[in-house]
């Protein structure tokens, strides 16, 4: 049977919102952590279909056939994780669409349908709820300011999960704001939209002998080391190492050549005298890039190597053939109160333009239970927060 990475990420670039959290390789990762990824796609006529990647391997020669015609008019890689519930026969389950679903938002009936679809699929697979996280924008720059722009598109969106009774979720899995970088413009141009002081630890970091080098397979260990003790420094909790390994594994496998068509993970070490100081990772799918791990020691902080990262990734991602490079997060507050500020600065210093989402919306397929899930699981979460930092203090230790 043909692999069906190839087909469903070629119906995920289809569509213009296509995103690194809705390939194959993503639910392949979350397979492997209580995770079972489906696959949901609507034509023009007729009603859904869901998939597994069984039926995606058999259906090949039709799907691709379907997709050159442009049959699709929207896809999902749902995200379905069962949870025991005391007090009941049955296992339960959660569905969750990570930055999805993939269509054309600004079509009213077809948002509708899909909408509608979703809470059928909820119901058939027995779910508490089903998530929801949709690139759909509703803005640009921070509100308030002479930069602001507001999105109909977004607006609309946001107008009709409420009138099908979708909630704004209190868990917000991805980040809710980002900023942006447009990488249509030469490498002078990029650096002349950066702040100058910017533009100064960059070049700090040259003068200072810090250099950067490409990651390999042999290098992961070291990285989760180092993102250790990043997030023990810097306050917030990461996973076993078990997750990352599997997660740049599986995108490293990739061909790492100029195929921007290619989901792949490209980590980016610097380093002083041979040794490392600080790392990112960053993605590539469908001429797009993301920022989504950063990592450093506290040795030779002063010689600015994140500041000569970020632009070594700005310049991979253009090498890569992307045209924007995702940041991954911003604040949701835009004042010093909010815990992303000081990231939220260095990020704009780089040229990033803020962009607002609608963020992620619950849809509760049985009330009740949605409620006690809800209640429950900021609890649980703590619990595992906790836990986890005793970890990551006795791994540095």
């Amino acid at each position: 049977m043909t692999h069906p990475a190839a087909i469903w990420n070629q119906i995920c670039r289809s569509f213009s919102g296509a995103h690194l959290l809705q390939t194959w390789e993503w639910g392949h990762v979350k397979s492997h952590f209580g995770w079972q990824p489906l696959y949901v796609i609507w034509k023009r006529h007729g009603d859904f279909t869901l998939l597994t990647e069984n039926d995606i391997s058999r259906l090949f020669s039709q799907l691709m056939l379907e997709v050159n015609n442009k049959e699709f008019t929207a896809c999902a890689m749902i995200l379905q994780r069962s949870i025991p519930i005391r007090g009941f026969a049955k296992r339960m389950s959660v569905l969750y669409i990570p930055k999805g679903p993939l269509l054309d938002w600004s079509d009213n009936d077809l948002c509708q349908r899909v909408l509608s679809d979703l809470k059928v699929i909820a119901k058939q697979r027995g779910a508490i709820f089903i998530k929801i996280d949709p690139d759909v924008r509703v803005g640009s720059g921070i509100p308030g300011s002479s930069e602001a722009t507001s999105d109909a598109t977004g607006e609309a969106v946001i107008i009709q999960l409420k009138k099908d009774h979708w909630r704004f979720s209190d868990d917000q899995i991805q980040f809710r704001n980002t900023c942006m970088i447009d990488l249509s413009g030469s490498e002078e141009e990029l650096l002349a939209k950066m702040k100058q002081k910017t533009r100064y630890n960059i070049r700090l970091a040259e003068r200072k002998g810090v250099t950067v080098r490409r990651g390999k397979f042999s290098d992961i260990s070291m990285l989760y080391q180092m993102y250790t003790q990043t997030s023990l420094r810097d306050g917030f909790t990461i996973r076993e190492e078990n997750y990352y390994r599997t997660t740049l594994e599986t995108f490293m496998a990739r061909p790492q050549s100029q195929n921007i068509n290619q989901p792949s993970a490209h980590p980016l070490i610097a380093e002083v005298d041979g040794m490392p100081v600080a790392a990112v990772v960053i993605f590539s799918f469908a001429g797009k890039a993301w920022y989504l791990y950063g990592m450093s020691i506290e040795a030779h902080r002063e010689k600015m190597p994140n500041h000569l990262l970020q632009w070594e990734a700005i310049r991979l991602s253009k090498e890569l053939g992307c045209q924007v490079y995702d940041l991954w997060g911003a604040p949701d507050v835009f004042d010093q109160t909010d815990s992303m500020w000081g990231v939220y600065r260095f990020k704009e210093g780089l040229g990033g333009k803020v962009i607002r989402h609608i963020g992620a919306w619950d849809y509760p397929n049985q009330p009740f239970l949605y409620r006690l899930y809800s209640q429950t699981l900021p609890q649980i979460l703590s619990i595992m927060r906790r836990q986890q930092k005793k970890q990551s203090q006795r791994l540095v230790g």
